[in-house]
């Protein structure tokens, strides 16, 4: 891992599914973080082949391997602390006022971002199996310099 990693990719909710997709638009990361519903052990794995991975547990990760993981945990990149959590509903501390300049969850399927409190809340969308009418994504997030540069990736943007 890069001593000061600034180039981010974020995924949730593969559920058991690493798209060839995901693993393209993540490359080059300097550090992954998975907000949860991994799904599989080997996509940790997999996604470790690329960078270092910070990863949570998220609601379907109820096998005996998917244990290990912890339902939050924080991260640095650059001067930004981070704070993972699989679902954003379930934050259990503010945010701001620990010193966290980034939330990243899943858990909803939903891509996103929204900024309160000097905090940005990413959620990079569902890379694993399609579920409703959602969109199938990823996100990229580099932190060098602000205002960072955030991409929301669609894994099925060549796919119709």
């Amino acid at each position: 891992m890069a001593d000061n990693p600034y180039r981010l990719g974020l995924i949730s909710d593969t559920h058991g599914l690493l798209r060839r997709e995901a693993v393209e638009a993540l490359r080059g990361s300097e550090l992954i973080i998975h907000a949860g519903d991994v799904g599989d052990a080997k996509i940790l794995e997999e996604l470790r082949k690329l960078a270092p991975v910070v990863a949570v547990r998220g609601n379907v990760d109820t096998q005996k391997w998917a244990r290990t993981l912890p339902l939050t945990t924080v991260a640095e990149a650059g001067a930004v602390l981070i704070y993972v959590l699989h679902d954003v509903n379930a934050l259990d501390l503010n945010p701001a006022a620990a010193g966290f300049r980034l939330v990243v969850s899943g858990h909803s399927h939903k891509p996103g971002k929204i900024e309160r409190d000097g905090v940005l809340y990413i959620n990079p969308g569902s890379a694993g199996p399609r579920r409703f009418q959602l969109p199938v994504s990823v996100a990229r997030l580099n932190v060098a310099q602000e205002p960072w540069n955030l991409e929301f990736v669609d894994l099925e943007a060549g796919e119709k």
